[in-house]
Formats: structure tokens, sequence, C-alpha cells
């Protein structure tokens, strides 16, 4: 071997330690503890924290051979222009440099999705209110990061979303349920000492009522006179079945206490990770800080395909073409359901979304579907009650089961209940 590789050699050894010259005697091997490498098999000295110990993957992926899967938040691959987002993401990669860049996200994007929101939702923004996200929940993450010093206490809807729960229990806040009525949340039964209030009032999850215009105004009047922030999370505001639905809470706020929390998720595709907040404009700057300093700033690729896909009126495209075959399909559940539920079973009203909530006298209904009809998986309405008694149920998702096959996967999902 020529003598630069055996001095390499050497080199490396030396560099980590395996051996060690000695004045006048050469090379020898250094004296260190010769302990196997560890294996993947072999066990960790270490372990979870104990608010991470009891944390749980909300929904996990179907077994393989799942024909229908009829659980919340599941969409409709085949409906997602992935042509048009291939060109704009091929554009965006020969385009993008390798920089940082803003925490709160491309001035092109923050630009586009406050024009679109304000469109489309009636949301009042401009770009500087804007702040990129990963999705919906890391829009509350960032915010209860900025507003809250734990422990704080924390108000949800009860029913509602589990993983925000578990989010904001993380962080080491006390969590309250709050009731809801058909109206949206229970204001009056709002503890006085909540520094925030997590709420879904477009499309409650998971019960699927829409929050009065007069709740709406009661729950804004008890945020002034608490001095409380709301996290409004419209997450599928986009498929209104009926008529339209009514102004955010973010529209009617005159205090700057509402945080407007969106996602593409359901309107796009959940494997894209991208949502958005919309923060009053002096909590902006601290929201985008505490974004670098968790995760520096969103995929600029990415950011830079949104913007595309947003400004060339892909996304307004696509969505009316989902509202149409989600309405139909909506429209075909409900009808399916109602006619073959056996007795003792109803389905709550609902009039956007992509789920419905039907609930059963048994509490064992998910483990009667699994064990009916292993092929077919629905959401658990019961795991949605954290702080009271669970009302047993099922969330039926309509997403992701083509329309030809509703009937089908209904007929088998009613006769698992029956």
């Amino acid at each position: 071997m020529s003598r630069s590789t055996v001095a390499e050699a050497y080199a490396r050894l030396v560099a980590e330690g395996y051996v060690e010259g000695r004045r006048g005697g050469g090379s020898v091997v250094a004296a260190v503890a010769t302990t196997p490498p560890q294996t993947a098999r072999d066990a960790t000295a270490l372990v979870p924290a104990a608010r991470t110990r009891g944390l749980r993957p909300y929904e996990p992926e179907p077994a393989p051979g799942v024909a229908w899967d009829l659980r919340p938040g599941v969409v409709d691959d085949d409906l997602f222009r992935a042509s048009a987002w291939r060109r704009c993401l091929a554009r965006a990669a020969a385009e993008t440099t390798g920089h940082y860049t803003d925490p709160a996200g491309t001035p092109e994007l923050r630009a586009a999705l406050a024009h679109w929101v304000t469109r489309s939702r009636g949301v009042v923004a401009v770009p500087d209110q804007v702040v990129v996200t990963a999705g919906a929940g890391h829009a509350t993450d960032l915010v209860a990061r900025t507003l809250l010093d734990p422990p704080a206490v924390v108000a949800v809807e009860e029913p509602g979303y589990p993983p925000v729960v578990e989010l904001l229990r993380h962080h080491g806040h006390h969590v309250v349920g709050v009731p809801v009525d058909d109206q949206g949340i229970v204001v009056d039964a709002i503890p006085r000492d909540v520094r925030l209030v997590y709420v879904t009032p477009s499309h409650q999850y998971p019960l699927g009522m829409v929050m009065s215009r007069p709740r709406r105004a009661e729950l804004l009047a008890w945020a002034s006179r608490a001095r409380a922030a709301i996290v409004e999370d419209d997450y599928d505001s986009e498929f209104r079945h009926t008529a339209r639905p009514l102004e955010p809470l973010q529209r009617l706020d005159r205090d700057g206490r509402v945080i407007y929390v969106g996602t593409f998720s359901k309107s796009l595709s959940p494997g894209l990770r991208l949502g958005f907040a919309v923060v009053p404009r002096g909590l902006a700057s601290a929201v985008a800080s505490v974004r670098q300093t968790v995760d520096w700033s969103p995929p600029l690729a990415s950011q830079a395909a949104l913007t595309a896909f947003v400004t060339e009126g892909h996304l307004d495209r696509h969505l009316r073409r989902c509202r149409t075959v989600y309405r139909e399909r909506q429209h075909l559940v409900r009808t399916q359901l109602e006619r073959l539920l056996p007795p003792g079973c109803a389905v709550l009203p609902a009039h956007a979304g992509l789920h419905l909530a039907v609930t059963t006298p048994h509490h064992d209904a998910v483990q009667r579907l699994r064990s009916s009809s292993p092929s077919l998986r629905a959401g658990s309405l019961a795991r949605t009650y954290l702080f009271s008694d669970p009302v047993p149920g099922l969330l039926v998702g309509f997403g992701g089961v083509p329309t030809a096959a509703v009937p089908t996967a209904v007929g088998a999902l009613t006769a698992a209940l029956a």
C-alpha cells in the first residue's frame, strides 16, 4: 500500500481515539473500553417525560386490506389536481434558492393567502397578519407558545378534537372542557380564569353544528371581559353543503383577540402539511419569532408552489370540483344512513364538512364494526369526549370513499351495527 494510504488510516484511528502515539515508542492501541456497538434491539436507558408518556396517535393508519375508510378527515386523493400541483412545484424547485426565509412565510405567499382568505371566507387580513404553518395543530402550538405561560387554564369544546387537548396538556396547561349545545360552545360555562379558548364555530368537531350569530357575539364579549384569546379553527369551512357560512369570529372581533387558523389538509392534501394563521397585527412579530425558534421557517419550494397554485386559480377550480363531489356524497351517505340504521341509532344534523356523527345505543360500536367488517373503518364518537361521560357512536367520514361505493360501504356499516 502507498504511504499516503497508511498515513490516512493511522490519522483516522488517532482522531477517533483508538490509537495513541508515544514518543520514541511508535503508535499503540489506546486504553479505551471495548464495549460492542449498540444494536437496534438494545433497550435505551432514556425514558419519555411524564407529559409525553400518555401521548398516543389519535387516528393511526388503517391496516392493509381496509376497503372502505370511513374515518373523519380522510380526503379523496383522486380529486386533487396533482398535475397542476406538480407543475407549480417543479417551477418552484427550479426558481427557489437555498437561503433561509422569513419565519412567517414568504411575502408572496402571505399576500396570496391574505387575498384568498378575505375573498373566500370573509376574514379581515393583510399580508403582515398571516403566518404560514404546517397545519392547524402547528398554528395552535405557536399561539399557545406565544400567549401562555404554563400552567395556564385553557378551554376547549366538549366533545372536541383530542389532539389539541393533548397538545395543550403537553405544554403544561390545565385544560377544561366546556359543553356545547345546538348553538355552539356554552359561554356561561367557561371558567373565569381561562386565558385561551379553542373553538370550531363553522362546523363544530365532531357534532357538526354551526355556532349561531348571538353565541358568537356572546363569546367575543366574554373574551373582552376576561382579557382572553380565542383560537378559531376553521378546519373545513370550504365544504359547506347548504347555505353560505356565517361571518367568522375574526371578522366580528373588535379587540384583536381572535386568531384565525386554517389548513389545506382537507382542501388539498394532508400530506402537504401546509396551513396558516391570521393573527392580530400586534402579535404577528412575536408568533413569527416563536416559529423561528421552533423550526426557523416553512419550506421554500412548497411556499412558492402554493403561491402559484393560489394565484393562478388552481385552488379555486379544485375547490369548486370538490364541493360538487362532496355535496353529492354527503347527501347520499345521509340518505343511506337514515334508511338503513337500526333502531336506537341516529344521524346528527350537519351542513358542512366531510363526516357525519352517528349516535348508537351500544358503547362498543367501533369494536362491533371491526369484528363484523374487518375491511371497513370508522371513527369513534365516544373518544372525542374527554371531560364527561362519552356518548356512544361513530364518526362516519365520506371524503375517502368513491361515490359509487357509498351504498356498499354504508350497507356494511349499518349491518355491523345491527
